[in-house]
């Protein structure tokens, strides 16, 4: 390699000597398969667990809770993790997810389709751990598991990723500080769960549940029960409209300024804009697929595709607070047969309890589009966190 090469990007100042090439098996003390539970597999119903995924890494076991999977025989410590471990899964969908066991994730048992490597104390286990989630580790991985068949990647052919190393000095200040950054993700990760977990509560107080006609908890100067509905009485239902995706533009501009929104999940649904309009302010709903059931508020003028219902009202009905209703109901009436569904006829017979005062609706929209946006200000912060994290990565490793 050039030479060049042997220095990253960005670095500590204090740092000036070239870095060095290692395969990982040079680094690792060993590497090591889980255990193989195959007869003992926890199933919902059973006391015994094997972990298959990298994301099952973390659950904690505890063999005095019967509540809680974990595994009720004696096993190794050889199958038990230690502070600085590394997994790699080395099979299926997962292939090539790495994960670094901390103590405070407690007792983890390991299972055959995880891979164990332990760092040598010469080398930092951070920094090591830090190298598998840049874009030359995924690259590696993308190649390495390429077979007929279930993707797979071996702990033979995992020792030879290879890494270019610094002295243990700016491993160890390299790691610390992705180390940190991760440490803010994490929190603004909880910050996120913790207003999702509010406003999932407010949902539960704030409308009726079933077989009641208030909410437990409201605005003041509003104590009449709320009525049932049909949402065809209420609503005029209609559909989007097929747009081609080389009419639709990614950036907002003065031609292209109305956002278009489909059933994708990713982006509030939105697939970019277009030069203009089939609705002004309206709901809709996903009519098709796996996110059939799935409801959203659209403020504004915009374009609706065609797996998208829309519902339109001027009598007050079209505003927040009717949406998160209908999106707590109307999954219940998918038709799960084949393709999941819910057409216009079902949706228009669904019945929802909503109050009479369309003065209540406006308070309790203003009050969840203010949740919204606070979420939606928290997730704009975790992905600039995100984006740094992964420009340093490219930055500070060779």
């Amino acid at each position: 390699m050039d030479e060049k090469k042997l220095v990253p990007k960005r670095r500590f100042k204090s740092f000036k000597n070239e870095w060095v090439e290692m395969c990982l098996r040079d680094l690792s003390e060993s590497f090591t398969y889980g255990l193989n539970a195959e007869s003992k597999e926890y199933d919902g119903e059973n006391k015994y667990l094997r972990i298959t995924d990298i994301d099952d890494a973390t659950r904690r076991f505890d063999k005095n809770d019967l509540t809680s999977p974990h595994i009720d025989y004696e096993v190794s410590s050889d199958y038990i993790l230690s502070e600085g471990d590394i997994l790699f899964a080395r099979t299926g969908a997962s292939v090539g997810k790495t994960y670094r066991y901390d103590s405070i994730d407690g007792k983890v048992y390991y299972a055959g389709f995880l891979i164990k490597t332990r760092i040598k104390n010469e080398h930092d286990t951070e920094f090591v751990f830090q190298n598998t989630l840049t874009k030359r580790y995924k690259s590696f991985v993308y190649i390495t598991s390429q077979r007929s068949g279930q993707p797979g990647i071996n702990a033979q052919e995992y020792s030879t990723f290879t890494i270019f190393v610094p002295t243990i000095e700016e491993q160890q200040k390299t790691g610390q500080f992705f180390k940190i950054l991760d440490e803010r993700i994490a929190n603004q990760e909880r910050k996120i769960a913790k207003v999702k977990a509010l406003k999932a509560a407010y949902l539960t107080e704030m409308f009726p549940q079933e077989g009641e006609t208030v909410p437990k908890r409201r605005f003041k100067g509003f104590k009449e029960k709320w009525l049932k509905k049909e949402v065809g009485k209420i609503f005029q239902i209609t559909r989007g409209n097929v747009l081609s995706t080389t009419k639709i533009k990614k950036k907002k501009s003065k031609i292209a300024c109305y956002p278009v929104y489909s059933s994708q999940t990713q982006n509030n649904g939105l697939l970019g804009y277009y030069s203009d309009f089939l609705f002004d302010t309206a709901i809709t709903w996903t009519t098709d697929g796996a996110n059939a059931g799935t409801v959203k508020y659209r403020e504004g003028k915009f374009y609706s595709t065609n797996v998208n219902g829309v519902l339109v009202s001027n009598d007050g009905y079209t505003c927040k607070a009717i949406a998160e209703l209908l999106n707590l109901e109307a999954w219940k009436h998918v038709s799960k047969v084949g393709n999941p569904k819910l057409m216009s006829n079902v949706m228009s017979n669904i019945e929802i309890l909503i109050p009479e005062n369309t003065e209540e609706l406006d308070r309790l929209s203003i009050f969840f589009k203010n949740l919204d946006n606070q979420i939606e200000t928290e997730e704009k912060k975790l992905d600039k966190l995100q984006k740094m994290k992964e420009a340093y990565l490219e930055e500070m490793f060779v």
